[in-house]
């Protein structure tokens, strides 16, 4: 298994704590928005509801399944059907390692871009397959180059993970990089695992595209949302898979193996969540962007070269000039400083020389991190 950036960053923190230091944590894509009232209102009246203290089976999910297909509906224009293309997660995080696990044996070939999410790295290594990088850069756009994957590996492989708008680099995507995704996939009999928590986290007129609803999207193509982004609930750990119905079914067998899925009560908050209005979600999404604005801003004052990104929480910053060891640099800001960034390198050979910045304090928590950023560097 590898070694997680957060780790070794939660070890730096430590340290500076002891002494003293007051600890800006935005290492941590943790938001620190509230949920829907309407999720916590849910919440409230199922734990004091005997009937939700059991064992959840399949079928006790039938509720959440439904409220799912109708909120991608919602999104996407889609109709999905509730029983056969959508599962319950307990976190995209879970479904993704399970989802290896259901449809890789060991050795299979799993393409998976880097830099990316650190999760991916420890999913792969529990599924004992063997990874082909497919690296993202900035001049192109964070985007695989999919006319560069040699076509021998493309015909082994069993599955693509991607992830748009992206963790860590904020990129994203548009709908003819998905088509080009899905084709890529379809043409080569390759399981298309798009993880998206962000869907809900865009700025400005961007919208993220779904695979789903690209030609031949659902005969190739699995999605794996999460509460965690979309409502602020990542300490209730659900999330929920859409997509091609053997996927899903392959999916469920390994999950009934390990689990009985969430807490009802759980699953009844989220529901509400999904059914809160619109303006909520839009309105958090403005709150991230507020805070891209000021630190982008900040930064470039300071002589750093950021862009704005069009979506996440995330602010993905090549270190200054004469700066090359991202895990170095971060750890030792932590330390000195009590600035926390999570280093580059922790997500992959590629993700070196970079800092990945979370938005998950206010802005003028933002402005004091910057400032002190400047004066490890003077």
């Amino acid at each position: 298994m590898p070694n997680s950036v957060f780790a070794v960053m939660d070890d730096a923190k430590a340290e500076a704590a002891d002494k003293g230091l007051e600890i800006i944590d935005l290492s941590l894509g943790s938001s620190d928005l509230n949920p829907p009232k309407a999720a916590i209102d849910a919440l409230s009246q199922a734990v004091v509801d005997k009937s939700t203290y059991g064992y959840c089976l399949h079928s006790c999910t039938r509720a959440f399944r439904q409220e799912a297909a109708a909120w991608y509906q919602r999104k996407f224009t889609k109709q999905i059907n509730p029983e056969k293309e959508v599962l319950p997660l307990i976190g995209s995080q879970e479904g993704l390692a399970n989802l290896l696990l259901a449809v890789t044996d060991p050795g299979d070939i799993v393409l998976m871009p880097d830099p990316g999410y650190p999760a991916y790295f420890g999913a792969v290594a529990v599924a004992a397959v063997r990874v082909e990088k497919m690296p993202l850069s900035a001049e192109s756009g964070f985007l695989p180059e999919f006319k560069k994957i040699d076509s021998e590996i493309a015909k082994k492989a069993k599955a693509m993970i991607i992830s748009y708008p992206n963790n860590p680099t904020a990129a994203v995507a548009d709908n003819n990089f998905m088509q080009k995704a899905v084709s890529f996939c379809h043409d080569n009999n390759i399981l298309l695992i798009h993880d998206f928590p962000y869907v809900d986290m865009v700025f400005g007129d961007y919208k993220a595209p779904s695979i789903l609803n690209q030609k031949a999207g659902l005969k190739v193509g699995i999605e794996l949302y999460s509460s965690s982004k979309s409502f602020h609930m990542g300490g209730f750990r659900m999330g929920w898979a859409i997509g091609n119905s053997d996927a899903i079914a392959a999916l469920k067998q390994i999950k009934s193996a390990i689990d009985f899925n969430q807490y009802l009560g759980i699953q009844k908050a989220v529901i509400a969540a999904m059914k809160s209005p619109i303006e909520k979600t839009i309105a958090d999404a403005h709150i991230y962007q507020d805070r891209r604005d000021v630190l982008v801003d900040l930064l470039n004052d300071a002589g750093w070269q950021v862009k704005k990104p069009k979506a996440s929480m995330y602010v993905w910053a090549k270190l200054p000039k004469g700066l090359n060891n991202s895990v170095d640099f971060a750890v030792n800001l932590a330390k000195t400083k009590g600035i926390a960034l999570a280093p580059g390198r922790g997500f992959g050979e590629l993700g070196e020389g970079y800092v990945r910045f979370a938005l998950v304090r206010e802005p003028e928590i933002l402005k004091q991190a910057v400032d002190k950023i400047n004066e490890f560097l003077d």
